[in-house]
C-alpha cells in the first residue's frame, strides 16, 4: 500500500476486558457512540536531534479532527503482529521506516468521547521508535506536523491540554511528563503501566 492511499476497508481486532481477541469488525463500523473495546497502538517517534514528532490529525478524521497528538496511531490487522502494525502505519501516515521500536506503556488503555459523540475504547499499547528518514506525510492522516524538544512539548501539553488528543495527554501523564488532570477514563489494564 502506498503512503498516499486511504485504508478505510481494514478490520480491527475486538478484545475482551483481559485483552483476549474475540473477533473482528470493520474499522468504519466500529467507531461510533457505542464503540466496542478493540486493539490499537500509539507511537512516539524521535529523531537524531532528540526531538519528538507531534502531528495534527487531518480535518477529515471522524474522531478528534484537527487536534494535535502523538506521532501516529493505528490498529493491528487480524493476525498482524503489533510491531508489524507499527511499521505499516509509520509508512502509511508518515512515509518513514523505523528503528528501535520499544514498548513504553504496554498496558495502556483508555476510553474517551470526542465533541461529536464518537467514542474511542481501546487497549492501546504505546511504543517509542526512532527514524532518520525525511517525512512524507499522508494528507488523509496528517494536516500538520512538528518536531519539538521534549521540554517544549511538556510545556505545551501543560498549558493547553485541550489542544491535544485525550489519549496523548493521558500517555504524557502516565509517562510522568505532565500532572494528572485529564478527564479521560482510564481502563483497568492501565494499573502499573
Amino acid at each position: 500500500m502506498s503512503a498516499d492511499t486511504v485504508d478505510t476497508a481494514e478490520d480491527v481486532v475486538l478484545v475482551d476486558d483481559a485483552g483476549t481477541p474475540i473477533g473482528t469488525a470493520s474499522k468504519l463500523s466500529i467507531h461510533g457512540t457505542d464503540t466496542a473495546l478493540h486493539l490499537a497502538f500509539s507511537c512516539h517517534l524521535t529523531n537524531q536531534h532528540g526531538e519528538m514528532l507531534v502531528t495534527r490529525r487531518a480535518l477529515s478524521k471522524a474522531a478528534w479532527p484537527g487536534v494535535w497528538t502523538n506521532s501516529f496511531c493505528g490498529h493491528p490487522l487480524p493476525a498482524e503482529s503489533m510491531i508489524a502494525a507499527v511499521e505499516r502505519r509509520a509508512y502509511h501516515e508518515l512515509g518513514v521506516t523505523l528503528e528501535r521500536i520499544e514498548p513504553i506503556l504496554p498496558l495502556f488503555r483508555y476510553r474517551a468521547t470526542d465533541p461529536s459523540g464518537v467514542v474511542e475504547n481501546e487497549i492501546c499499547p504505546v511504543y517509542s521508535a526512532y527514524t532518520t528518514d525525511a517525512l512524507e506525510v499522508n494528507p488523509h492522516e496528517v494536516v500538520e506536523h512538528r518536531w519539538v524538544r521534549p521540554d517544549d512539548l511538556r510545556t505545551a501539553v501543560r498549558a493547553a491540554p485541550w489542544a491535544f488528543s485525550p489519549w496523548f495527554v493521558l500517555q504524557m501523564e502516565h509517562l510522568g511528563y505532565v500532572e494528572a488532570s485529564s478527564d479521560v477514563q482510564p481502563g483497568p489494564l492501565e494499573a502499573g503501566a
